[in-house]
């Protein structure tokens, strides 16, 4: 990987995502010619076939899947350390990556406090689904993550808390009046997705209160409903877990503050917080 070049890795990425040598080109600005013969040069200093081409389709071999895969990541990854540096040269800001419905509670603290302490930045808190993927971008400096599966290992993490899992019926829903239910429970109804939506919290208890969906979130949610809208405990569903999480390696003073005055608020509330690398 070491000795392909960015245009030669944004090229195959176009080619791969498109299937189409004519669309790929078009996409990227530059002859199809050029294309095809850019891409017959990677194959062979590779020593591999990328994809099996014929007159009808273009289909990605296994070694070319491999690739794509490589090269998104590497030009994720570059992207994202040009956008740090970039922010590095600019007046200080702090920009927070929140998950939609966990923007209330201890970061609202930890927020509050942050802007009282000396030589802090300006702070732009961002809702989006993409948390981890902003820090890896370079569009956000710190992300506060809800997740049930573990952060990857080059991340630098605090966390913050967990929350049971509650699955969230309509008010007059057979489940609505049960103390507990299971995931089995749950899979007996059509309306029912394992996966939350990609929406606001506010939209997604406006769909199960009209009938149109069932779902497991955090126990948060609570604060948020009214008596159209159950949430019930699900005993054999994961616990999410919170974290502040940042990307460590770059020089950032305001988000080393900020991770500092998180890790004072947590560490002098009740329930202790794990500390994380900066």
């Amino acid at each position: 990987m070491a000795g392909l070049e960015t245009r030669e890795m944004e090229c195959f990425v176009a080619v791969a995502e498109t299937l189409h040598f004519g669309a790929a080109a078009e996409r990227l600005g530059i002859g199809q010619p050029a294309l095809s013969r850019l891409v017959a040069r990677l194959e062979r200093r590779l020593d591999v076939v990328l994809f099996d081409r014929t007159t009808r389709r273009v289909t990605l071999t296994p070694a070319g899947e491999s690739l794509l895969a490589e090269c998104r990541r590497i030009l994720t990854d570059i992207e994202g350390a040009m956008r740090r540096v970039q922010r590095s040269a600019r007046p200080a800001t702090l920009t927070l990556a929140v998950r939609p419905g966990t923007g209330q509670g201890v970061l609202a603290d930890i927020l509050t406090a942050y802007r009282d302490e000396p030589g802090s930045a300006p702070v732009e808190v961002v809702f989006t689904h993409f948390q981890e993927p902003s820090l890896r971008d370079g569009t956000a400096d710190v992300a506060l993550t809800c997740q049930t599966a573990p952060l990857p290992d080059d991340l630098g993490r605090i966390e913050v808390g967990a929350e049971s899992p509650v699955a969230l019926v309509p008010g007059n829903h057979p489940l609505a009046s049960r103390s507990s239910v299971t995931t089995a429970d749950l899979l007996a109804f059509d309306d029912f997705t394992e996966t939350v939506p990609l929406d606001t919290t506010e939209s997604i208890v406006d769909r199960v209160a009209l009938g149109h969906l069932l779902v497991i979130t955090g126990a948060s949610v609570r604060r948020r409903l009214t008596t159209s809208v159950t949430a019930v405990p699900v005993i054999d569903s994961p616990w999410a877990h919170l974290h502040l999480a940042w990307l460590p390696g770059t020089s950032n003073p305001a988000r080393d503050l900020f991770l500092g005055t998180a890790e004072r608020i947590l560490f002098a509330a009740p329930a202790t917080a794990s500390g994380g690398q900066s």
